[in-house]
């Protein structure tokens, strides 16, 4: 099984949590609205300060990571011990742990602007006005 959470658990945690998020329509209590987004908590929105920054509560962030390692943890460990066991192949394996190294090293150049504002908590209040889901392919 711990072969398994390095070559799959971890590559589909990265790849889903990039890929598949959820969008929010909020409202700042004393700010403007904005689209934050993240899931099953928001974790980024755009930076106040300059257009092309991002603000990111660490704390959430972390949380959703945790969130979509916990699913796939459990889906994986579920089928592979109740189903069938699960034997990867080298190739498959080698793909995953291609793709997500390529999005780690792009989120890696995103979160490393110095613009980028990095707070530990989200402490404003907001009012959420609308969510959605949102696929990293489509438009905004």
């Amino acid at each position: 099984m711990k072969q398994l959470i390095w070559k799959l658990v971890l590559p589909l945690t990265i790849i889903s949590f990039v890929t598949i998020t959820k969008w929010w329509y909020v409202a700042f209590i004393d700010g403007p609205h904005e689209v934050l987004k993240g899931f099953p908590f928001p974790y980024v929105c755009r930076g106040w300060h300059t257009s092309m920054s991002l603000q990111i509560y660490v704390l959430e962030f972390i949380a959703d990571i945790l969130t979509y390692f916990i699913f796939w943890f459990l889906v994986v460990y579920s089928f592979h011990s109740l189903v069938k066991p699960i034997n990867l192949s080298k190739r498959l394996s080698v793909l995953l742990l291609v793709i997500a190294g390529l999005v780690l090293v792009v989120g890696g150049i995103i979160l490393g602007d110095p613009n980028n504002i990095f707070k530990l908590q989200r402490k404003d209040e907001i009012i959420i006005e609308e969510t959605g889901v949102h696929l990293v392919w489509e438009e905004e």
